[in-house]
C-alpha cells in the first residue's frame, strides 16, 4: 500500500505514526515544505513571554522519529498539484528545484490552514510580522527584547495571549480587533468585559470594533483603522486561520470556506482520499452539524483516526466540543461547546445562567470565586455549552462539560453527577453541580410560568 501524506504539523504527524504503527508494511511517503514539524505553535506567546525552559521542546515528534518508524520523509518538498483522477501528486524539491509525479493507493490531506492576511494597503511593511509558524516563531522571539511597543491585530486567543505576554514585559501594547469584544468567538460578554479590565489595568490599549485600513512606515509601523491610528515597533497579524486546501478545491466536498468534509471515518467524498487537521472541517457536537474549529486537540485525533481507519473504515471519529482554556494575566478562563452569542451565529436555541461562587469553604485560610455559565437546549435540557473565570485553576472543569456534551447529559443528570468533596479542594457542592442545579430551577421556573 503506497500512502502519501501532505503536510506534517498535528494531524500529519500523528497520521504517520498512527498507519505505521498499525501497517508497519505500508510504503509511507510524507511531503513536508518546511525543514521541521510538529510545531507547537500555541506555545509562541509563552515563548516570547521568557516562559519556555527550551525551544526544542516546541517540537512533539521530527523527520528522524517519523524515519525511525519508517516512513520517508521528504522535507522542503512542496505538493503543487494533486491529479485525484489518476492518483498522483506533482512534488517540488525546494532546494534542487526538481520536479517529479508520484503515485499513490491512498492519499492523506493535512495541509492545515494559514493565516488570513487580508489585501490592506502597506501589508508587506517590514515592520508587519504573522505569528504562526517556527519561523514567525523565532522572529518575534529575536524582535522580543529589542522593542518597545507593539500593535497585536486581532483578539481571539494567539492576539490576546501576545498583547498580554508584551504588557506583562512592558511593552506599550494596543489590541485591535474588527468585533466588540475581546475573545468575542470564545466568550460571552460577561467574561469578556472581565479580561477587557485586566488589559486596561495592564496599561493596554484597546481598539475594538475598529477595521484596519492601512500600514505605513519605515522606522515604525502605524496601523490605520477605520476609527484611527496607531504607532509601534511592530505590528502582529493574529487576525484568525483559513483552511489551506487549494490543491483540492472542486475534488472533494468543502465547506464554503474550503474546509474539507469528511465522514465519521475521515474520509472525504473520494474513499481513498483523507483529510484532517486544519484543513477539515470538524462535526460539533453541540449542534451535530459540520464546523471549522483549528484546534491541535481535534487535529491530534483526527490524524490518530486516519491511521486506524487507513486500510478499512473501524473506527469512528466521536466529534469535538472545541474545549479550550487560556490563562490570562492570572486568571483561567476555560470553555466548552456554545456559548450564548455562539449558538446565536448558528442559529441554535439555547437557554443559559450564570453564577458566582468561592470555589472551597470560607473557613479555609483562603480562597477566591469562580464564575460559572452554562448553556443548555430549552426542549430537550441537553447540556450544550459551559464556561468559567477565577483565579483558582478551573481549566478542568472544561473537560467536565465537554464529557456532559459528548455524553448528551441533560441539565438535571449534570446537577447530581457524584463529584468529590474535600475543603482543599473544593466545596460540598462542586461549581459545575451549582450551576447546573441552578440550570435546572431557571427551566423549572419557566415550566411553571
Amino acid at each position: 500500500m503506497k500512502v502519501i501524506i501532505v503536510g506534517a504539523t498535528h494531524a500529519g504527524t500523528f497520521a504517520a505514526q498512527q498507519i505505521l504503527t498499525e501497517h508497519p508494511d505500508y510504503d509511507v511517503t510524507v511531503y513536508e515544505r518546511n525543514d521541521n514539524l510538529s510545531f507547537l505553535s500555541c506555545g509562541i506567546a509563552l515563548w516570547v513571554g521568557g516562559h519556555v525552559s527550551d525551544p526544542d521542546k516546541m517540537f512533539y515528534s521530527s523527520p528522524e522519529a517519523l524515519a525511525k518508524l519508517g516512513a520517508d520523509m521528504e522535507m522542503k518538498h512542496d505538493v503543487t498539484d494533486i491529479d485525484t483522477d489518476n492518483q498522483t501528486v506533482t512534488v517540488k524539491d525546494l532546494e534542487s528545484g526538481e520536479v517529479s509525479e508520484v503515485a499513490y493507493d491512498k492519499l492523506v490531506v493535512t495541509t492545515g490552514s494559514w493565516p488570513v492576511i487580508p489585501p490592506i494597503d502597506g501589508i508587506d511593511n517590514k515592520n508587519v510580522y504573522l505569528c504562526k509558524n517556527w519561523t514567525n516563531a523565532n522572529e518575534l522571539k529575536n524582535l522580543a527584547g529589542k522593542i518597545k511597543s507593539a500593535v497585536v491585530i486581532g483578539a481571539g486567543y494567539i492576539g490576546a495571549e501576545l498583547a498580554e505576554q508584551y504588557a506583562l514585559t512592558g511593552k506599550q501594547v494596543t489590541l485591535i480587533d474588527g468585533l466588540p469584544r475581546v475573545l468575542a468567538k470564545n466568550f460571552d460578554k460577561d467574561i469578556t468585559d472581565r479580561v477587557e479590565k485586566e488589559y486596561t489595568d495592564h496599561g493596554v490599549k484597546l481598539a475594538l470594533g475598529e477595521m484596519v485600513t492601512g500600514f505605513s512606515g519605515d522606522d515604525q509601523v502605524t496601523v490605520t483603522t477605520d476609527k484611527g491610528s496607531y504607532t509601534a515597533d511592530i505590528a502582529i497579524l493574529c487576525t484568525g486561520f483559513r483552511p489551506n486546501t487549494g490543491l483540492m478545491k472542486d475534488k472533494v466536498d468543502m465547506l464554503p470556506n474550503g474546509a474539507i468534509v469528511t465522514d465519521e471515518y475521515m474520509q472525504t467524498s473520494l474513499p481513498n482520499v483523507f483529510a484532517a487537521g486544519d484543513s477539515a472541517a470538524v462535526h460539533y457536537n453541540p449542534t451535530h452539524k459540520n464546523d471549522y474549529i483549528p484546534l491541535a486537540t481535534n487535529a491530534v485525533r483526527q490524524g490518530i483516526l486516519v491511521g486506524h481507519n487507513i486500510e478499512k473504515p473501524t473506527v469512528k471519529y466521536l466529534g469535538t466540543q472545541s474545549s479550550s482554556a487560556v490563562e490570562l494575566f492570572g486568571k483561567t478562563i476555560a470553555a466548552s461547546g456554545l456559548t450564548t452569542e455562539g449558538a446565536k451565529a448558528r442559529n441554535v436555541d439555547v437557554d443559559s445562567v450564570t453564577i458566582e461562587q468561592d470555589y472551597r469553604p470560607d473557613f479555609m485560610l483562603s480562597t477566591t470565586p469562580v464564575q460559572c455559565s452554562l448553556t443548555w437546549d430549552p426542549e430537550t435540557h441537553r447540556v450544550l455549552g459551559g464556561a468559567f473565570y477565577s483565579d483558582h485553576d478551573v481549566s478542568q472543569s472544561a473537560n467536565v462539560i465537554s464529557m456532559a456534551i459528548q455524553t448528551e447529559m441533560t441539565i438535571e443528570t449534570l446537577s447530581m453527577v457524584d463529584m468529590l468533596f474535600q475543603p482543599n479542594f473544593d466545596q460540598p457542592l462542586n461549581w459545575i453541580n451549582a450551576v447546573a442545579m441552578a440550570a435546572v430551577a431557571k427551566a423549572g421556573e419557566k415550566v411553571t410560568n
